[in-house]
């Protein structure tokens, strides 16, 4: 993947933006649990960063995936995890279906606000009692005169609890698992949205999580994304992008986690000397940045595919799984160094160690990429 002068100019102008409208605010939206989700989208509307790849038409830029990618990598600048979460699901979760098969009207009314910012989106897929197994969800649309009316609940939903809309994942009828689904587009606003319960959760504070049900909610069938039954497919057509968005965001943040644990270690004396000089301690650094540029080198092999028009869901799942295993390892290992300044709530590396351990769940966990990985092996011996 070849970055282009406009690539790094995104890069810079979101890691200025964050160094001065997020990095500053961190420590007081993680203690809240919370970030103003409306007044930072705002302002990242306000700069063109939410709409890249989205048609200009409805106020986005038109670009190929690789500028979402330099994007992804380049929210790894914030210090923590919660707020890149909450803006990859705005802009590579939330909207692509939306942005790909959605109507003109549809498209006027959900997507051109959340690509100005003016609108926050969240992705209704997940329930209490399915996660990875996107095919046995049991939120229901059923039609009734021009409406469907939804029945069901939502859970563990970024955003969900600022957000203007969800895009809704829904059984429409009694069909095969993954022919009777349909997106639909849903105001939570709207009649009989309840927002349930706010979850607490061990990382990504200050991104909001909710549980969030539907009774008897009324949307029209005009807010039916594409064609009603696809919304499985739909869902799986986009994950290729969710995950390289995943991976790709991993990589700046892994990175700055053993800079600073670099220069943490050289400061640090023990045994009359610093940490750092322990040979132990820079092999160990210098073979987790190895894996680290492995990490990007799979990323950027894989949107060059993506963009060519290839189908990379092997490689994007190998992408997630890797990012995943190494936002496990990374900062375990750099905590290993900080000592006891490490075990504190408030240290960077430590909440890079409690936002990291999401990533081997959510998105698909490690185990659902292992599985896609082997049914390639299994089923294309020989080839890619």
């Amino acid at each position: 993947m070849q970055l282009t002068h406009e690539h790094e100019e995104i890069r810079r102008t979101l890691k200025r933006f964050i160094e001065d409208e997020i990095n500053p605010h961190v420590d007081e939206w993680e203690a809240a649990e919370a970030f103003p989700a409306h007044e930072v989208f705002k302002k990242l509307g306000d700069l063109g960063l939410l709409g890249l790849t989205k048609p200009t038409d409805y106020g986005g830029m038109g670009l190929d995936y690789s500028y979402s990618v330099v994007m992804a990598e380049a929210l790894g600048y914030c210090d923590c995890g919660g707020i890149p979460m909450a803006v990859g699901v705005q802009t590579d979760m939330a909207t692509p279906a939306l942005a790909r098969f959605g109507s003109d009207e549809l498209r006027r009314e959900f997507l051109a606000p959340a690509i100005s910012g003016e609108a926050v989106g969240c992705i209704g897929v997940s329930e209490p009692g399915a996660g990875s197994d996107v095919a046995s969800i049991k939120t229901t649309a059923k039609k009734d005169g021009g409406d469907y009316v939804i029945n069901g609940g939502k859970m563990w939903i970024t955003n969900s609890l600022q957000a203007d809309w969800m895009c809704v994942l829904a059984n429409t009828s009694e069909g095969a698992a993954h022919k009777n689904k349909s997106l639909i587009m849903v105001p939570m606003n709207a009649p009989g949205v309840e927002r349930a319960k706010k979850i607490r959760k061990i990382g990504m504070m200050s991104s909001d999580t909710g549980l969030i049900h539907f009774d008897g909610v009324r949307v029209p069938q005009r807010n039916l994304i594409g064609q009603e039954g696809m919304g499985f497919t739909y869902q799986m057509m986009q994950f290729q992008e969710e995950r390289l968005w995943a991976a790709a965001n991993a990589i700046q943040g892994l990175t700055n986690c053993i800079d600073e644990t670099i220069e943490y270690t050289r400061e640090r004396q023990i045994f009359g000397k610093s940490v750092l000089d322990n040979q132990v301690v820079h092999y160990k650094l210098a073979e987790l940045k190895t894996e680290i540029e492995s990490l990007r080198g799979l990323v950027y092999m894989a949107t060059e595919q993506y963009i060519a028009g290839k189908d990379v869901t092997e490689w994007a799942s190998m992408a997630k799984l890797k990012s995943s295993r190494l936002l496990r390892t990374v900062p375990d290992s750099c905590m290993q160094y900080w000592g006891g300044m490490g075990y504190t709530w408030d240290n960077r590396v430590s909440r890079m160690y409690r936002d990291g351990r999401l990533a081997s769940i959510a998105g698909g966990a490690d185990e659902v990429m292992l599985g896609i990985i082997s049914k390639f092996m299994h089923t294309l011996p020989g080839k890619r």
